[in-house]
Order: C-alpha cells, then structure tokens, then sequence
C-alpha cells in the first residue's frame, strides 16, 4: 500500500477521487491546505487528516509519496524539499519553470533515490489506448502532420484568484498552464520536437500572461504540427487531428480527457478500413485521465519501473515551454534540447 499526502485541496480533489477508485494500490493519509475549510469541502466520507502545514507530512515516516498541487511557484522548492525527506513526488504542471530547476529536481531525486511523477493525464482514455494499439500494430505509419486546438474560455472570475494571469505566481499563461497537455500528447504520439516558431499576444484578459499563441513544430521525425490556443472561446473545447501514412485520427473536443470519447480513424486507402476496425475492435478498455495516471504510477512504483510519465519527460515539456517562449519573443527559429548555454536556461519571467 502506497500512503499519499495530496498538498492542495483544489485540483487535489480530482486528484483524491482518482486515488480513492485505486484504493487497493493506495491509501491518502492526508490532505494539507492552509484552508482547512476547503479540505473538509472536499472530504466526503474519506478518514484523511485535514493538515495546515506542510512539514508536518514530510516530518511523518509512514508517508511514502507527497502529491504537489499547489500554485506553480511552489512546485520546486516542496519538490526539492519533499525529495530531502525520502519521499517519491507527484508535481502538477508545470514541473519547474526554467531548466536550472528540472536539473536541480533530477539531482535531487538521484540523490534520494526517489522518483518523480509529473502530472500529464490527458494520456489516458480509451481512444488513446486505441491510437497506441494501432501505432504498435503498424496500421498507422509515420504521423505527416498534426494540428492541436486548445480552445478554452477564461474570464474574470478564473482571473480573480490573485496569482492567475501573472508570472511570478503562474509563471506563464496559455502555453504553460493550458495548452502543456496537448503539447505533451503531441510528442507522446509524434515523438520530439526537433525545432519550432511561435508568436504569443495576450488579447482576452488584462493579464501579465499570453492568453493566445500559434506554433509551428517539426519533429524529429520530419512531420510538421500546429498548435493553436486561446483563452477567449465561447466554450472549453480541445481538438487533435493527426494524419498518418496510412490513417487519419481525429478527436471529438472534450476539453480535459480528450482520450476519453470515441476518435475516428479513418483508413487513406479504404480497402485497410476492416483491419483498422478489427484492430480497434480487440483493444482493451483503460482508465481515463488521473486514474490512469495513478494506475500507471502504482505499476511504476511497485513493478514495472517505465509505466508512468518519466522525469526525463517532465523536463522535456519544460524544455518545449522555453523554446516556444524564446521563440515568441525573438521571432527566431528555436532548436531543442535547450542547453545550458541558452539565453532562457535560467527560466523564462521577464
């Protein structure tokens, strides 16, 4: 049994509900928030301690993983700080906010000997089991292109908690606290960005923060991919559409678990549509957004280490947000990995 402090009772409480539907894998001890209202907001019928401070789980030896889901301007020191203490890490996105930090946190986890986990859910649904079933059955081919919507809707009231919209307390805008999940389902489906061109604006809100981006991928593969965000649509709707050799996949535009309804996958030869089908018809079913997260996390942590998302993973889509940032402000052409002798190596604010 996996004993879990979750730290932060807002997206902590999908977060719970996940860990709680795995309660033979794992067990949530507690819940830390300064607001102890909100914990007991979120308890139901759960037998957790409701904490206020957060030494007091790292200080405790019979928790095994600390859950980070705090403001982005925490997710590094409490990782760091939760690593010194023995524990494994989960970290909300974004893992850190420049690649001096995800150094310091491959490091540190080296050091303790602990992993840690970031947080990208959207991998998980049963389309996306299907799209990885049909990539390893060799039905699609290599991907030629892919183009990303992440059309969402945020207001006033999204803005009104004070450290939105800002870089020193959310450390980015769309491209960082939006768009990473589609972003980080692109290379789990194409493999890595090779180079890329973006412009960002912020348009909808009077924020700090970019609330509108284009960008334009090449992977390393050679196959060109768009991303297209915004803040100000009528509605929260996420769309992909990825053209292989041999098929197209095109998702619906369920917004936070685009894996979860049904994708079309439609053969460029219509004589191979039977195999696709059959293909599809054999795919097992897998859990949606978080729970398969924490499925995978708890095959990681007790039998097979490469289930889950990786830290070499995590510091890619920090890599990734550095080059579209760099890249937005200079008008260049951005190559990645970054390295240490890059401008933005010691993080993007202002």
């Amino acid at each position: 049994m996996i004993n879990v402090a979750i730290l932060g009772a807002g997206i902590g409480a999908q977060h719970l509900d996940a860990l709680e539907r795995l309660s033979d894998t794992f067990r949530v001890s507690a819940v830390v928030d300064k607001d102890t209202a909100r914990i007991e907001e979120i308890r139901g019928v759960s037998g957790f301690r409701a904490v206020s401070d957060i030494q007091d789980v790292l200080d405790d030896p019979t928790i095994d993983l600390i859950d980070i889901c705090l403001p982005p301007h925490l997710h590094v020191p409490i990782t760091l700080a939760a690593l010194a203490a023995g524990k494994h890490v989960v970290c909300e996105k974004p893992l850190a906010t420049s690649m001096r930090e995800v150094q310091q946190i491959i490091d540190a986890s080296e050091k303790a000997r602990r992993h840690v986990f970031p947080v990208f859910q959207y991998r998980w649904g049963p389309s996306l089991a299907q799209l990885r079933h049909l990539q390893s059955s060799g039905l699609t081919g290599a991907v030629q292109t892919a183009a990303l919507e992440t059309h969402w809707s945020r207001g006033a009231d999204y803005y009104a908690v004070p450290w939105r919209g800002t870089w020193a307390g959310e450390r980015g805008g769309a491209v960082l606290g939006h768009a990473i999940h589609n972003h980080d389902l692109l290379t789990h489906i194409a493999g890595e960005v090779a180079s890329l061109s973006a412009m960002t604006t912020t348009r909808v809100n009077p924020i700090e923060t970019e609330d509108c981006a284009t960008i334009c991928f090449q992977m390393a593969s050679g196959a060109l991919c768009t991303s297209n965000i915004t803040l100000g649509a009528a509605k929260d709707e996420t769309r992909l559409r990825i053209v292989f050799e041999h098929l197209t996949a095109t998702s619906g535009t369920e917004p936070y678990a685009p894996g979860q309804p049904p994708w079309s996958f439609v053969a460029r030869n219509p004589e191979d549509q039977a195999k696709i089908d059959a293909a599809l018809a054999s795919c097992a079913p897998e859990p949606v957004g978080f729970e398969g997260f924490f499925t995978d996390l708890g095959k990681a942590l007790q039998t097979e280490p490469n289930a889950a998302v990786s830290l070499a993973e995590g510091a890619a889509s920090v890599g990734l947000v550095t080059a579209i940032y760099h890249a937005a402000r200079t008008g260049q052409r951005v190559d990645l990995p970054i390295k240490p002798d890059h401008p933005l190596y010691e993080g993007w604010q202002p």
